[in-house]
């Protein structure tokens, strides 16, 4: 089998969605609705906004769930919520923190005016060490990364400048591709 490297399937810094870490959370949903103007054809739309410094160096990331989670500031006050997220919950203790936190009584009441206020930078993910790969990695341990991290994408770097995104979406598509071409 051919090794694949993951600048192959990776989208580069300048055909992702990017805010600067001083945007709001309207402006980081106008930066992914114009970038989904330029995907590709053939691939799927971007998921993700980057967060960028001043200089243009990736910060962090916005994803659905966290532009979700900004416009009700109160997860904020459930501490373990980032550490324990990827656990499943039963409905009952789900309703329980409902209630508890007095989660979405008025969830979307001035959606406008919270996107409005909301600065990216508070809301926006800070990627580890699991959540990054080299350009120069092969698919496959990307795809570990991918897997082990429970992750829709991994941030590319090229030293120690990020270069691109990975997505879960690409390497899948690229890997039925190949599914679908075995002589079976």
């Amino acid at each position: 089998m051919q090794t694949i490297k993951v600048k192959e399937l990776m989208v580069p810094l300048a055909k992702y969605a990017t805010v600067s870490e001083d945007a709001t959370l309207y402006e980081a949903v106008y930066a992914l609705e114009e970038s989904q103007k330029n995907v590709e054809e053939g691939r799927d739309r971007h998921r993700a906004v980057l967060v960028c410094s001043g200089e243009g160096r990736v910060l962090g990331k916005i994803s659905q769930l966290d532009i979700l989670r900004g416009l009700e500031p109160k997860y904020a006050e459930i501490d373990k919520l980032t550490e324990e997220s990827k656990l499943v919950y039963s409905p009952e203790v789900l309703k329980s923190m409902l209630e508890e936190y007095y989660l979405w009584k008025r969830p979307l009441e001035d959606i406008c005016r919270k996107a409005a206020e909301v600065r990216v930078s508070t809301m926006m993910s800070i990627p580890g060490p699991g959540e990054m790969v080299d350009e120069e990695a092969t698919l496959d341990e990307a795809i570990h990364r991918l897997l082990m991290g429970r992750l829709q994408s991994l941030l590319v770097k090229r030293g120690e400048e990020f270069v691109g995104v990975l997505r879960l979406s690409d390497v899948c598509a690229r890997i039925c591709d190949m599914i679908k071409v075995c002589n079976l």
